[in-house]
């Protein structure tokens, strides 16, 4: 028997951007890290690109990308994020499937993923083919190549989606072993009913289409799968591998051993489970105990044998098919004494409104292209390169004739419309427990976002009052939220951004930021802001900012001009205006009436006069963008942080002697030391690690301290920051992975 072993990783976030805004907020939830996706990139993404293989004594001897020996996919909207906010990380996932072509018989081992994890068997057939056409051109996009295989969402499937992979040149998909229904010999006639313990796994299959085209597809063990994601199995990398190889039934041939899982198993669901599967992999190998492979270099080797027929709309999350994205089917996360009625509701609201939109859009587009649709799926090369240069050249090559700047705008915002009525889809919206939940909220903003759009393109038409009638009907498990349209009016609607927002947040950040005398234009997430006039007076902690800007959305290119003025009395006292542009004479008034106020120090007139020239268009600090709302805030107490910092490091050095004599009597330090000694050992540690070159001697002083005195310390941060030193000196190890010292290094930091 010839064995092959392929491990398969989905690895994947929805995605979470503010859709306003186009950027991940502050998640306070995951901290110490910015957001889940920064998080879960340092424990799982990361490390995968280079991964650890230790012996014996816990010494290093090798570091390996663990994407260049595994089949993998990776969410396009992930990936989008990780080229922003991961680069290093990202690079390395594209030179794991160029590596991985020299080692699978010029195979890359990343395949291509629908694009932003609709279900698909309940999408129409337009979302449908839109999905996998933008999941096959981000894919060649960033690899370079065109995909052999493609994931789907939750392995959603019917036989139209396999039709539509089909039709876009996919070879094969993935699928759990209970979505197999009926197999056959090629050339028997008889089909031989299976279920998920008696289909054969260890080899591929070829479906058959009514069209006349076929896909291929390979079942995964289930047993194994389950074992790696939600049992102990990734806990020894020896373990790992001997349940692999013990796996193979006896019989002659080649066989495969394909297992699939998320592909934050390995790392953020179960620590070091990267290292598990790194040495695992490196020992199959090294042992020659099988092939390791990847799906289409076996496919190419051991072309399918057998026919097989799908359980039609069926998944792998949900054992009652679909039912866990548009009913209340008894799949959940945990709350057994909840119900998720609210599903059905939910998709009806969400149906009701892409067809609502719909018709919108084709009306509109209509006037500007010949195949609106056709349109829609060429956006995605928008998506992918948001140039001025890139974007002019898609609209010239859609529109019939050349469009009026007002024109681009609206062309644009309609094709932005249909992006956020199909990321309204993102399949986590339905997967957990309670409507009001993160990823419930998160896709009813993309709904938001698309409804704002649409009354805007319509001149007014009200989509949501209907919307949220619908929605009305999907009742919380959280009495004091009610219904979908509470949440939505609750957490939806309050995030709403228009264009006088992002203009009320250029002016406080403007006179925080210094950005009076030298920005003339600032980037405010997706938006640019050039300013026309920007004066300044001070007065003692006392600011004034007057001024007007332009703001230009990078997406739709839509322009809103804006007059502002900001009064700042110390501290996070404030008070601002913004409004539509005013004219050149109203605004000199405006301007001349605070200033005038201002200088004579006669704060209430100001305040008054802000009122009678902006009315009720007032602006706070907590008005701003949460992550700019953070960084200013930390700028007015850092002042105060540093004193403090100052009398704490006297207190520690001053009674140091005395500390240590109560250590000899072995009686407890006052908590006035113990908290002023543990601030500032906390600084110093956190400084130590920040250094360009670690210092390993102050590094070891610093934590014998702190673990002398059992001092508490921020473990969340300095965790964080340890791991990103190690993160980046595994990194720096692939360029000279034979560096003795280097190593040496590496594994004396981590001791300590």
């Amino acid at each position: 028997m010839e064995k092959y072993i392929c491990l398969h990783g989905h690895f994947y976030q929805p995605p979470r951007e503010n859709p306003w805004l186009e950027e991940i907020e502050l998640q306070q939830s995951a901290y110490p890290y910015h957001d889940w996706n920064e998080r879960i990139n340092a424990e799982c993404y990361a490390p995968n690109a280079a991964s650890r293989i230790v012996g014996y004594g816990s010494n290093v001897i090798k570091i390996i990308n663990n994407y260049s020996r595994m089949s993998f996919n990776f969410g396009p909207t992930l990936l989008s994020w990780m080229e922003k906010h991961a680069p290093d990380d990202y690079a390395k996932i594209l030179e794991a499937d160029q590596e991985s072509q020299r080692i699978f018989s010029g195979h890359g081992s990343a395949i291509a993923q629908v694009y932003n994890h609709m279900i698909m068997p309940l999408a129409n057939t337009r979302d449908e083919r839109t999905q996998v056409y933008w999941g096959i051109k981000d894919f060649e996009y960033r690899f370079k190549r065109k995909p052999e295989g493609m994931w789907l969402a939750e392995t959603a499937v019917n036989t139209e989606t396999l039709e539509i992979l089909a039709e876009h040149g996919i070879t094969f998909t993935i699928l759990a072993p209970r979505q197999a229904r009926a197999i056959r010999k090629i050339g028997d006639t008889e089909w031989t009913s299976v279920n998920d313990f008696s289909v054969n796994t260890h080899m591929p299959y070829i479906c058959h289409l009514p069209s006349g085209k076929s896909i291929n597809i390979f079942f995964y063990h289930g047993p194994l799968s389950q074992e790696i994601a939600f049992n102990g199995l990734l806990k020894n990398g020896d373990v790992f591998s001997i349940a692999l190889l013990s796996a193979f039934p006896e019989g002659e041939g080649p066989m495969l051993l394909n297992l699939a899982t998320d592909g934050e198993t390995y790392g953020h669901h179960k620590k070091f489970g990267d290292m598990a599967l790194a040495y695992c992999l490196h020992s199959i190998k090294e042992n020659n105990d099988a092939h390791v492979t990847i799906y289409a270099e076996y496919l190419e080797k051991f072309p399918a044998q057998f026919e097989c027929q799908i359980v039609e709309d069926s998944s792998w999350s949900c054992v009652h098919g679909i039912g866990r994205w548009k009913e209340d089917c008894s799949c959940r996360t945990m709350h057994n004494g909840w119900n998720q009625q609210w599903r059905q509701p939910l998709r009806n609201a969400l149906d009701w409104l892409r067809d609502q939109l719909a018709g919108l859009y084709e009306e509109h587009m209509k006037a500007f292209t010949d195949d609106p649709w056709k349109a829609r799926d060429q956006y995605i090369d928008v998506i992918l390169d948001r140039s001025e240069e890139n974007i002019r050249a898609f609209l010239d090559g859609i529109a019939r004739k050349p469009l009026e700047a007002y024109e681009k705008t609206t062309v644009l915002q309609l094709l932005e419309m249909q992006r956020h009525a199909m990321l309204m889809y993102t399949s986590c919206g339905w997967f957990f427990d309670e409507i009001s939940g993160l990823e419930t909220t998160q896709i009813l903003k993309y709904a938001a976002r698309a409804i704002q759009l649409g009354e805007q393109l319509s001149g007014g038409h009200n989509f949501e009052n209907h919307f949220k009638e619908i929605l009305k009907e999907a009742n919380s498990n959280i009495p004091e939220y009610q219904n979908g349209k509470v949440i939505y009016e609750r957490f939806v609607k309050t995030s709403t951004i228009d264009l006088l927002n992002v203009g009320a947040h250029y002016a406080i950040s403007s006179l925080f930021l210094n950005q009076a005398k030298d920005v003339h234009e600032k980037r405010i997430y997706c938006f640019s802001v050039e300013n026309e006039i920007l004066d300044k007076k001070e007065a003692g902690k006392m600011k004034l900012l007057i001024g007007r800007a332009n703001i230009r959305s990078q997406i739709t290119l839509d322009e809103f001009l804006f007059s502002f003025a900001v009064l700042h009395l110390g501290d996070h006292m404030l008070n601002g205006g913004v409004r539509p542009l005013m004219g050149d004479e109203e605004f000199n008034q405006m301007k001349k009436d605070l200033q005038q106020s201002f200088t004579r120090s006669d704060i209430p007139e100001t305040i008054r006069l802000m009122s009678v020239h902006f009315g009720m268009n007032n602006y706070s600090l907590r008005h701003l963008f949460i992550d700019e709302q953070k960084k200013i805030f930390e700028e007015i107490i850092q002042t105060t942080l540093q004193s403090l910092e100052g009398h704490f490091r006297q207190i520690y050095e001053h009674y140091y002697a005395l500390m240590q004599a109560q250590e000899e009597l072995q009686a407890p330090l006052p908590k006035i030391l113990e908290m002023s000694v543990g601030f500032v050992l906390d600084r110093d540690l956190q400084e130590c690690l920040q250094s360009a070159k670690i210092d390993l001697h102050q590094l070891q002083r610093l934590v014998n301290e702190i673990t002398r005195w059992s001092l508490d310390y921020d473990r969340g941060k300095v965790s964080l920051m340890a791991t990103e030193c190690i993160n980046l000196m595994m990194k720096r190890s692939l360029d000279k992975p034979q560096s003795v010292p280097f190593l040496k290094n590496i594994e004396a930091f981590m001791h300590v």
